[in-house]
């Protein structure tokens, strides 16, 4: 079973993450972030992975130390699951629309954290996509990316930030997906290890 669970506490944070890459997309998501649980609600359900996160801190201040950690939290969670990484198929790339927004996601499980995200946001509009921070999406995904080890490259284009941000969930999710899919028996890389 490729399942994991990571629990990280800090001064400003308390999060538990329990992933399953084999699952059906089932979800338990319980942070003071409304926007980020509808987020990862997407994310569980169209990866079809399990997801049970339980997160608090210190939204007070802002949210910006919850959404970090709970992105490192997924990425360790996610590198803990995928083990030696033998069979996967490593690569995968997703294009989802939403309405007026489109988000394109690419991955490489290479070991390798990288993380481009390229998700411009309206400057008409307020500093937060529903309770979310929205320069905190983009940190999210960073810091997911370095924890997780693997190469992450989004780009988003659109009118709504909403649905940009759906978008790019949705498209995120399914890439991962599909490059940790088990398709053969060998570690897929020329150096015998990832």
């Amino acid at each position: 079973m490729r399942a994991s669970k990571i629990a990280r506490k800090t001064k400003e944070t308390d999060v538990k993450v329990e992933l399953n890459l084999d699952g059906t997309g089932k979800a338990k998501i319980k942070t003071p972030v409304k926007f980020l649980n509808h987020m990862l609600d997407n994310f569980a359900k169209h990866s079809r992975f399990n997801l049970n996160v339980t997160a608090k801190g210190d939204v007070e201040i802002e949210d910006h130390h919850l959404v970090e950690d709970i992105g490192i939290c997924i990425g360790e969670a996610i590198d803990k699951a995928l083990g030696n990484k033998k069979g996967i198929a490593r690569t995968s790339y997703a294009i989802v629309p939403m309405d007026d927004s489109i988000s394109t996601v690419t991955v490489d499980l290479s070991g390798r954290p990288y993380a481009i995200v390229d998700l411009p946001f309206s400057e008409f509009y307020e500093k937060k996509v529903g309770d979310l921070t929205k320069e905190n999406v983009v940190h999210f995904f960073e810091s997911m990316a370095l924890n997780g080890k693997f190469n992450l490259r989004i780009e988003t284009k659109g009118k709504n930030d909403h649905h940009k941000v759906e978008s790019c969930f949705k498209a995120f999710a399914k890439a991962l997906h599909d490059s940790t899919r088990i398709i053969g028996k060998e570690i897929p890389s020329t150096k015998g290890r990832l």
